[in-house]
């Protein structure tokens, strides 16, 4: 079964709202193995919504509408619709029954223009909205099948879960779909497909692989469709266990996992503590640290050593180092790691300094050039890297930098 989901309503399209349902609605349906085709973000207007109609009934057996249900004029979908299909609206009473319940629970007398919303086309199959006064609709038309509900979102996920969903995987039958991601860092998405093209290029049409790539991080999702529970499970771990194999220590993390976690995991394993010395990232890194639960045990802390006169008051960095080589340098950023390493009293020390931008590069140093030193038991390294003229992605891509090279010498 392909679909496609249609999202109306004008407040999407001048971005006054973000259109969460269309996410919502695509991802469950492709958890009960339902290919999502097209997705489309339409006015509350007649013309466009038959428009939209014949185009996407054209291509795909489901469509799934949200939005145009209410109470107020400009909500014509229930309208149009009816007319599309050639059907009369016909009161329903058990629809009726759940507006009244909802304004007797309010202490509101049910209006004319409320009780219309329980006047619904005589063809569909009236979808019960226990969150709203506008029920859902479901025609089967030939052998496709359009779905109508309301665009408030919690209203939609109710109906989704509870009455949509159910239904369709009746039709789909035992289909399913079984996922699961992995996380690297530290190599690009285009390295990636290169290590891993001869392994795709032995994957059945029944296995697929997607790139996912964020600021510092490249997340791979492999989907793989499936007769039953059982047949995906098994496959979905031989497979699993293939990508590791390609990829190794390139692979961070799966699932539910953060680079932070992992690092939090790896040093608890080892009974090891870390502190970090700040200047890019602004104490981006001791963020990430600090959301994971139970941090404090391997977690001492950080100092944020924005200002040149901080690295050397309060880390110990010696001016004249700094003033021979500039903060952001391998011989400045090196020492911050010593200096919180024993300020602190850790095994295990990390240190950012560079140029976030948009503003203070050279010829030597642009903008993006980023020092990122590890304190560890047995010394320092420090490795330089370029991540661009955006600030904020700068911080962020240097965060999961600095997390990484730790890891990595965990490993080691």
């Amino acid at each position: 079964m392909n679909a496609s989901i249609i999202n109306i309503g004008n407040e999407l399209l001048s971005g006054l709202i973000v259109n969460t349902n269309a996410s919502y609605i695509a991802q469950l349906l492709d958890e009960s193995g339902i290919d999502v085709k097209r997705i489309d973000t339409i006015a509350d207007n007649v013309e466009e919504i038959n428009e939209a109609l014949d185009y996407h009934l054209q291509l795909n057996d489901l469509l799934i509408i949200t939005g145009g249900l209410g109470p107020t004029n400009d909500d014509i979908t229930k309208l149009t619709l009816a007319d599309k299909f050639g059907m009369k609206l016909v009161f329903h009473q058990p629809s009726f029954d759940n507006v009244q319940r909802m304004f007797a629970n309010r202490g509101i007398e049910v209006s004319e223009t409320n009780r219309q919303q329980a006047f619904l086309p005589d063809g569909c199959i009236p979808l019960l909205n226990t969150q709203g006064t506008a029920p859902g609709m479901w025609f089967e038309i030939g052998d496709k099948v359009i779905i109508a509900i309301p665009g408030v979102p919690f209203e939609m996920k109710i109906l989704m879960q509870e009455e949509i969903i159910p239904r369709l995987q009746s039709k789909v039958g035992d289909r399913i779909i079984v996922r699961k991601m992995f996380y690297t860092s530290g190599v690009a998405e285009s390295n990636l497909q290169d290590l891993l093209s001869a392994w795709e290029a032995t994957l059945p049409k029944s296995v697929q692989l997607a790139y996912l790539p964020e600021p510092g991080v490249v997340k791979l999702r492999l989907s793989i469709w499936a007769s039953n529970k059982e047949e995906g499970t098994e496959s979905l771990k031989f497979y699993s266990d293939s990508i590791k194999n390609e990829l190794g220590p390139l692979i961070y993390g799966e699932d539910e996992d953060t680079l932070a976690s992992v690092v939090g995991k790896m040093l608890s394993a080892k009974g090891k503590t870390l502190s970090v010395a700040e200047s890019c990232t602004g104490g981006n890194v001791a963020h990430l640290l600090t959301t994971i639960p139970g941090c404090s045990s391997y977690f001492k802390g950080g100092v944020v050593s924005y200002a040149n006169e901080v690295k050397s008051e309060v880390l110990g960095v010696d001016s004249e180092l700094i003033a021979k080589h500039g903060a952001v340098s391998e011989e400045v950023v090196k020492e911050m790691a010593l200096h919180v390493k024993e300020l602190l009293k850790t095994d295990y020390a990390i240190a950012t300094s560079g140029i976030a931008g948009p503003e203070g590069g050279s010829v030597e140093k642009p903008v993006g050039t980023i020092w990122i030193a590890v304190a560890t038991p047995k010394g320092v390294e420090a490795k330089r890297f370029n991540f661009g003229e955006h600030r904020q992605r700068n911080i962020t891509r240097s965060s999961f930098a600095a997390l990484n090279e730790l890891r990595m010498s965990l490993l080691e």
